[in-house]
């Protein structure tokens, strides 16, 4: 006589179909959130490097224009270039007060 084969009993299958279902489902889950996070950065980067530019041509246009009206370049970019300065110390003294909501804003970004 042959040994006959045990089958396992339905549950098992269904178990093990469960399990195999819910790592499949764990795995979509996380491209999903890996590929939004990197789409989002990416419009994010493409964003901020199309405000610099502006920012720059902008800052030059102003340098420039301020040139014209001191009759001076030197005295154009100067005045743009105290601007500058200026803006940093605001920043460097508010530091503490800028840096949560950036936190805060990252956080959100990385786990929507």
């Amino acid at each position: 006589m042959e040994p006959q084969k045990e089958t396992p009993p339905p549950i098992i299958d269904q178990l093990k179909e469960y399990a195999e279902t819910r790592l499949k489902l764990a795995k979509l889950e996380a491209i999903d959130r890996s590929t939004s996070v990197l789409a989002s950065m990416v419009t994010d980067v493409i964003v901020a490097i199309s405000f610099i530019l502006t920012f720059l041509f902008l800052s030059f246009a102003f340098a420039f224009y301020l040139s014209d009206l001191l009759h001076s370049k030197a005295g154009g970019f100067g005045c743009v270039a105290l601007l500058y300065l200026l803006i940093a110390v605001i920043i460097i003294l508010a530091k503490d007060k800028l840096q949560q909501p950036l936190i805060n804003l990252f956080i959100k970004k990385l786990f929507k």
